[in-house]
């Protein structure tokens, strides 16, 4: 699927500690917890909870937030639909990694169990 360059933008220059308190508000709503959602950041980006508080209070965007990530190798496993957008359709990567993010939380949200989050490749 095809993003306009302006929504890429958008989402590339919207920084981190600005959406990460609806994270945060968007999955204690639905019982869970804040360390829930940073293992499934830490699970994505190899990011450990100190570091992920070091990105929020240095206000990084998301460019900057997913160009220091080492991304997990099991993330092209996350699939379908997220804020109208098919995962595995978009293009831009940076759009698609942030669009990551978005299907995990969403996820945790809905109850689904951590390891059904958190995809490991069937050996």
């Amino acid at each position: 699927m095809n993003t306009t360059d302006k929504h890429n933008d958008r989402i590339a220059n919207m920084t981190f500690s600005s959406v990460y308190p609806m994270y945060v508000k968007k999955v204690e709503a639905k019982g869970r917890t804040e360390e829930e959602l940073q293992q499934v950041i830490t699970w994505l980006t190899g990011f450990g909870n100190t570091k992920i508080r070091e990105l929020i209070d240095k206000k990084v965007t998301f460019h900057q937030f997913f160009q220091m990530a080492t991304l997990n190798p099991n993330a092209g496993l996350i699939t379908g639909l997220i804020c109208g957008y098919r995962i595995e359709d978009i293009e831009n990567p940076l759009t698609k990694q942030v669009r990551y993010l978005d299907k995990l939380i969403d996820e945790l949200a809905k109850g689904k169990k951590m390891e059904k989050i958190l995809r490991k490749k069937e050996a």
